[in-house]
């Protein structure tokens, strides 16, 4: 019989989300990392929820709180991007070791293809280094599924889930059947264990033998479960893990068997019993050839076509053209899948700041200062600054500081500016910062203050003085953090009066050691949405000698009509910084936005 459960289109994000409801969930935390950001986003909005939510500071912080709840037998998920699962490394590593009490579910999105992230890693590989089972989706409908089977599978085996949904996942929708919201009555209670819970390595010898003497038992389940399954049809086969199941199964033969893997630990016995039914295999997954390498472990004559043998490529994401001239290559189907057309009519639209962005124009400052500096920089909007010739370099959060300090070290009497946001200060810049003011470094560091997690959604952070849930909190003092830190110059500037902050940029340079400039303006965005408006510039026509100034600033807002002369347009938010850059004064306040 039909299941006549009520279908919703929804984002991947949002189906974990209600997921997490229907399972009971009582503690949520995260940092924000496209394309996690929604999961949290959504929980967080909900009318008086009977489950604890918060945006922390950093993941591995958010991993701490999230483990504790499952110590004290609450379920608990912690979400954040497969970059932010390095941040998170250190306790995930030794929480399988620990184990855990209530449900606890990790949740890593993965991005294939780098959409917006500086790497490609893959979160199985954690999940196999750590000894922990592993569920990868290939459809809301499963990351709904899966989110729920999570919860359920960490309580069965007293260990952390790793959920690895992927961009195309987390971000496209579907149809999702939902079950109802399950408010949870638990109340959470720590029942002390030191030889469970302090690892020290007398407890930390035999909690590793549990673990491993466990991981046999939980790759058979998951085989049992029917999260790995396989489906019989010939001699050869095709073997997809993830969002690659989806695209196998729009253009594989009907005489081709499919062998669907979803979870992880893969029962070894039960894939060599597989594979020993077919003469060849093609093996379809994203990025890490984590199945291939199972699968050719398992394998005593099948032939495994995949990565490693160049049948796929080891990076991107993958499509049903690419994965059908797989198909064709090895000999399992001709490839009649239709190609693209070609995108020849569309413009090439790079990212750009917005109109008014405050970044903009400290940037503009550096580079007159300091035409000759390096400037090192961190995740956010600013890395956006590349395009204006103000990032030489962005490796992770935090790493500005970090990094410019190196290069100061290392190329005596260079000017090192390093920016970073306020968010990511927060995260790990403190840190770099402490250790920059501790070994005497000779650097300048500009703390972007927008008072906003901008980049990846507008969360909140300790500087906005709201928590995750609206309720205010303290603000941070950025000025007296830095203090505290050992900075000596610390100066605030708002990034609007460009003649100040040239004055305060060059006054840095003569000074000795690590120098702390906290630039502060609001995001526009977050301006536009409170409803906040400044009036716009206009340029008088007459007056404007052609001579480009304005538009090399690079504000989107800024044009030239069809004499040449400049022209601002009703992207204007009114910061003003244009007007000030004019040197024939050309530009100047016009009257009321509308």
């Amino acid at each position: 019989m039909a299941d006549e459960t009520p279908k919703k289109y929804l984002l991947g994000n949002d189906a974990i989300a209600h997921a997490c409801l229907e399972a009971g969930v009582d503690f949520v935390s995260g940092y924000p990392g496209t394309p996690s950001s929604e999961v949290v986003d959504r929980l967080r909005a909900g009318k008086d929820p009977w489950y604890y939510v918060e945006w922390s500071v950093n993941e591995k912080v958010a991993f701490e709180n999230a483990l504790a709840a499952s110590w004290c037998g609450l379920r608990s998920i912690v979400t954040m991007k497969h970059v932010g699962l390095n941040v998170a490394a250190d306790p995930l590593m030794t929480s399988a070791y620990t184990g855990t009490k209530g449900g606890f579910v990790v949740l890593s999105a993965d991005d294939p293809f780098a959409h917006s992230s500086q790497n490609e890693q893959d979160s199985r590989m954690y999940a196999k280094f750590a000894q922990i089972p592993c569920l990868d989706p290939s459809s809301a409908q499963e990351a709904h599924d899966f989110t729920k089977a999570a919860f359920e599978l960490s309580e069965k085996f007293a260990l952390p889930v790793l959920l690895r949904p992927t961009t195309r996942i987390c971000h496209s929708k579907g149809d999702v059947r939902l079950g109802e919201p399950a408010p949870s009555t638990r109340k959470g209670e720590f029942v002390k264990n030191p030889k469970q819970y302090v690892v020290i390595p007398a407890n930390t010898r035999p909690l590793h033998a549990i673990l491993t003497k466990k991981q046999p038992e939980v790759a058979k389940y998951l085989v049992e479960a029917g999260l790995n399954s396989a489906e019989i049809r010939g001699k050869k086969a095709v073997i997809a893990g993830g969002i690659s199941i989806s695209y196998v199964e729009e253009i594989i033969p009907d005489d081709v068997s499919f062998i669907k893997i979803s979870a992880y630990p893969i029962d070894r016995n039960w894939l060599s019993g597989i594979l020993a039914q077919h003469t060849e295999v093609l093996v379809v997954e994203e990025l890490m050839p984590v199945i291939e390498e199972a699968a050719l472990q398992a394998a005593s004559s099948t032939v495994v076509h995949g990565k490693l043998d160049g049948y796929l490529p080891h990076e991107g994401e993958y499509s049903p053209a690419l994965i059908a001239g797989a198909f064709e290559k090895a000999g399992f189907a001709k490839n009649t899948y239709p190609a693209p057309p070609e995108m020849t009519q569309v413009a090439v639209r790079p990212p750009i700041l917005c109109a008014g962005c405050l970044h903009r124009s400290v940037f503009y400052a550096m580079k007159k200062v300091f035409k000759d500096g390096v400037f090192p920089s961190d995740i956010g909007c600013y890395t956006l600054g590349l395009q204006l010739g103000a990032v030489d370099t962005t490796i992770c959060m935090g790493a500005s500081i970090t990094v410019g300090s190196g290069i100061a070290h290392s190329c005596p009497g260079t000017d090192v500016v390093s920016t970073i946001g306020d968010s990511t200060f927060l995260h790990t810049g403190v840190n770099g910062l402490i250790n920059a003011v501790y070994n005497n470094t000779n650097q300048i560091v500009i703390i972007l203050d927008n008072r906003i997690t901008a980049m990846t959604g507008h969360q909140p952070n300790p500087n906005t003085g709201l928590t995750a849930t609206g309720e205010e909190s303290p603000k941070i003092s950025l000025e007296e953090l830095a203090r505290a830190c050992g900075v000596s110059y610390v100066e605030s500037v708002d990034p609007y009066d460009l003649t100040y902050l040239l004055a305060t940029l060059k006054e840095a340079k003569e000074k000795p050691g690590v120098k702390v400039i906290i630039a502060k303006q609001p995001c526009v965005i977050m301006n536009k949405r409170l409803g906040i408006k400044r009036n716009r510039y206009v340029v008088d026509a007459e007056a404007c000698t052609k001579c480009g100034a304005c538009l090399k600033y690079g504000c989107p807002a800024i044009e030239t009509d069809e004499t040449g002369a400049a022209k601002i347009t009703a992207l204007c938010t009114g910061c003003g910084v244009c007007a000030d850059i004019c040197p024939a004064g050309a530009i100047h306040r016009g009257g009321a936005r509308q």
